[in-house]
């Protein structure tokens, strides 16, 4: 299920940063592969990063909020209004990101640096495989997704890392 981050999955959506950045608000159409809008996430002004997830009718459905005052980023996920699903946060490490995720027992590997990696289930299975287009104005994202129910999930995890990434290039 592609999705544009703007974010592909393996059906096809996508996540296109028509980002709109004023005094730290954001809004990201997600696209699935024939252009539809799948989701639009809202970032709002609050201490930390708080991206508000909505389907195509404008109904809340997932929200990535950071926790602040923490010795390494944390993001805790949600569906719906406020049910918690998990959490992600980065571990420390000395040459590249890696990330602890605590939904559905997954695990992520790859590359963060190239923006390729991928969503593991417990069984080894390929949840969503995450790849950074190159050569646009906006970072996009193409997230394919075997599940289509993993979709929203798979977009929170792809939000909170590039929250975190964000953060750290704009700290140093």
């Amino acid at each position: 299920m592609p999705v544009t981050d703007t974010a592909q999955a393996s059906e096809g959506k996508k996540r296109n940063e028509d980002a709109f950045q004023a005094t730290d608000v954001l809004l990201v159409d997600i696209y699935d592969e024939y252009g539809n809008t799948l989701f639009v996430v809202k970032g709002q002004l609050s201490w930390g990063h708080c991206l508000r997830i909505f389907d195509a009718a404008g109904c809340p459905v997932g929200c990535v909020k950071e926790k602040i005052f923490t010795w390494m980023p944390q993001f805790e996920l949600y569906t719906g209004e406020d049910d918690y699903v998990g959490c992600l946060s980065r571990e420390l490490t000395l040459f590249r990101p890696s990330y602890h995720i605590d939904c559905n027992d997954w695990r992520i590997e790859g590359s963060f640096w190239e923006w390729d990696y991928d969503i593991l289930a417990p069984s080894r299975h390929t949840v969503a495989h995450i790849a950074k287009e190159l050569w646009n104005w906006t970072d996009t994202y193409t997230i394919e997704v075997a599940d289509p129910r993993d979709a929203l999930c798979a977009l929170m995890v792809v939000l909170a890392i590039d929250a975190e990434k964000c953060s750290r290039n704009n700290h140093t």
